[in-house]
């Protein structure tokens, strides 16, 4: 008689040390997107891991000044270690070091917001801003993430997919707006595919009713769009005005991606 194979008691199981190391990117990335200090224990709820467990791999943190402690209730956050690793990640990227002096320059040009843009699995993120010297300054604070249709940049991101795969990638839940309005797929798909088309894209009026977002890509050699530059402008600015803004950027964002 032949006897069923239970394959995953066959898979190699995870060492306590692989464990451990997903638990610190679990604990990084909860602290990112609460983005506030937080108890041990209600990381370790949120994030699925025994207490004890997780006050021993803090502990480890806190001495590495990865995380610190915030005051005297047992709250914890980042430490000054990973403002360093940062530091030292723009410092020796090229990409960033040219992409922040591109962001003051348009900034200083425009007085918009301008802002570097990028994806973070399934999502996008500013990665760096720098404000105008208007008084418009609504903007999303970076490594916030924030579903790709909402914005201009997140439809030049996914430009490289097929129409299958942009369904495929983006959560059915990230159609939703803020104001409870549902994107339809297939209009967020063909905008995907004109944005390709026409190198730039903009939006009005999706995660703020009050802002109009413009972007541009800055591609890598394959032509895939590896990040994109981005102004955050009022949504009734005159048509002529948010033209010649996507002029400027998509001429900023080709002479960075040249460099790539």
């Amino acid at each position: 008689m032949n006897e069923r194979v239970d394959q995953s008691a066959l898979m190699p199981q995870p060492t306590e040390r692989q464990r451990g190391i997903d638990r610190v990117i679990d604990v990084l990335d909860a602290l990112l997107r609460l983005r506030a200090p937080t108890k041990v224990g209600d990381l370790a709820r949120r994030i699925g891991a025994p207490r004890s467990t997780l006050y021993a791999l803090v502990n480890r943190l806190v001495e590495a000044e990865i995380l610190e402690p915030v005051g005297e209730d047992g709250y914890i956050y980042f430490g000054k270690a990973l403002h360093l690793y940062g530091r030292a990640y723009a410092e020796a990227n090229p990409l960033h070091r040219r992409c922040r002096a591109m962001l003051d320059k348009l900034a200083q040009e425009t007085s918009a917001t301008a802002q570097l843009c990028a994806l973070r699995g399934h999502k996008y993120v500013v990665v760096d801003s720098c404000d105008g010297s208007g008084l418009f300054r609504i903007t999303t604070d970076i490594g916030v993430e924030v579903p790709l249709p909402w914005t201009a940049s997140g439809r030049l991101l996914l430009d490289h997919m097929s129409a299958d795969e942009v369904r495929a990638f983006v959560p059915p839940e990230d159609y939703t707006l803020p104001d409870g309005r549902i994107l339809d797929v297939d209009e967020f798909v063909a905008a995907v595919a004109l944005a390709r088309q026409q190198g730039r894209c903009i939006t009005t009026s999706l995660s703020d009713r009050f802002t109009s977002c413009l972007a541009a890509p800055i591609r890598d050699r394959r032509g895939v769009a590896v990040a994109t530059l981005c102004l955050v402008i009022p949504a009734d600015s005159a048509e002529t005005r948010k033209q010649e803004l996507l002029d400027r950027i998509a001429e900023a964002a080709l002479e960075l991606s040249d460099r790539v």
